[in-house]
């Protein structure tokens, strides 16, 4: 009987493990506000929508279990991930930060970037931090606040191409690959070459990372590679013929909400699949995933470039406005060639709700890339906006059994 009831028992657990993500109940909730998104799903295939919703429930003792719905998921139908790939880099810089803790180095020690190969740029000074130093931690924040291009830069140096991407296998996220620097042309032999990096503690030297090279190429099974009709090249001058994405960042909708959900549940996971990050480590990237730019005094920013809702596409779109107060949204988003992507977990303190929604949109109706004429403002947006409307209606109406302990996100803003 004993025998039975553990067969049984694991057929049971294999079944809940092997059950499907709901592919229908996001298609049918789109199509019941026709007048939020008729235009976005009869172009389906030109608007490139993904979408990952994930209820979060809590049993007796507040663990969380997850219910996932999806619509038009496709790992292997390309987008551009733009800046989303920052998070990961976020994460891997402080794990390999605690790997090397022996030596001295913490996520506060000054960062000197040097340069060994063409192209390469050094950075001794920071001059939008307290100490007018660069750090792993000054790094964290400005990508976390308002997407900085060149501290990912900084980061993916220090990190190195190879283990990133041996950490994006390590950790399942196996539809992704991050080959590239942002924002500086940076492809072919110049994105195998990373800086030699110094890292002092006052005067003293504590850790000398020298330069890196990784000659693979991180080969992926993705169609949607070629795109569009024409680009302009990097003199301005039109090329009338299809732009190519091969060979760039892919960071697939189902690896960036797993990403996000080990980050904000770690407990949900063994041991073995969690991140290796400390309290200070997680209570860094939750306030600044969280703080609103005009938040922050260093990184100081002028609240005309970067308001408080600017980085927040899943529920304010791109719009001027004041926050909601008992709201914290924790993401990370992107935006290039046409393409919004946003990967969050929602939390409203005052209702008791919580989720993940991840998205991806993109529109070029001119089918040029590169000319930076792409249909942000009037279908981006808005589609990123609705849908996290949509979806946090959704959940003010859902019943849970338990309402879920949300004290472990209140933060403290003036960290």
């Amino acid at each position: 009987m004993k025998r039975i009831l553990i067969v049984t028992f694991s057929l049971i657990s294999l079944s809940v493990m092997a059950q499907k993500t709901d592919t229908v109940f996001l298609k049918k909730m789109m199509e019941t506000r026709p007048e939020l998104f008729s235009a976005v799903l009869n172009h389906a295939d030109q608007n490139q929508i993904q979408i990952l919703y994930t209820q979060v429930n809590r049993d007796a003792k507040h663990k969380p279990t997850f219910k996932t719905f999806s619509y038009n998921l496709d790992p292997h139908h390309y987008f551009y991930p733009a800046s989303t790939v920052k998070l990961a880099a976020v994460i891997f810089a402080l794990e390999k930060v605690n790997r090397l803790k022996s030596t001295g180095l913490t996520i506060k020690s000054a960062m000197i970037t040097d340069s060994a190969y063409k192209g390469q740029t050094k950075v001794l000074t920071d001059t939008s931090a307290k100490n007018g130093l660069p750090s792993i931690e000054h790094y964290v924040k400005k990508i976390l606040l308002t997407s900085d291009n060149d501290a990912f830069n900084r980061l993916f140096e220090f990190i190195g191409r190879a283990e990133i991407n041996e950490k994006l296998r390590a950790n399942g996220l196996n539809d992704s690959r991050i080959l590239n620097r942002l924002a500086i042309g940076d492809a072919g032999e110049s994105a195998k070459h990373t800086n030699p990096i110094k890292f002092y503690n006052g005067e003293q030297l504590v850790y000398d990372q020298p330069a890196q090279y990784d000659p693979k190429a991180y080969e992926l099974k993705l169609s949607n590679l070629v795109m569009g009709t024409g680009y302009m090249d990097s003199t301005d001058k039109l090329v009338n013929k299809p732009f190519s994405l091969a060979g760039k960042n892919a960071f697939a909708i189902n690896d960036q909400q797993k990403l996000m959900q080990k980050l904000i549940f770690p407990e949900a996971f063994p041991a073995k699949e969690r991140f290796n990050l400390t309290k200070e480590d997680y209570k860094l990237i939750y306030t600044y995933m969280s703080k609103y730019p005009t938040e922050s005094d260093f990184p100081k920013y002028d609240p005309k470039a970067f308001w408080p809702t600017y980085a927040k596409m899943l529920y304010y779109g791109r719009e001027h406005v004041t926050p909601d107060p008992d709201i914290r949204i924790f993401n990370k988003y992107g935006d290039s060639y046409g393409y919004i992507i946003d990967n969050s977990y929602f939390v409203d303190f005052k209702n008791g709700i919580e989720y993940f929604l991840t998205a991806v949109v993109q529109s070029n109706e001119d089918g040029i890339f590169n000319d930076n004429k792409y249909e942000y403002e009037t279908v981006c947006f808005p589609f990123m906006k609705n849908l996290g409307r949509t979806i946090y209606e959704l959940e003010l109406k859902r019943a849970k059994k338990q309402k879920p302990d949300l004290s472990k996100f209140k933060m403290d803003y003036a960290y």
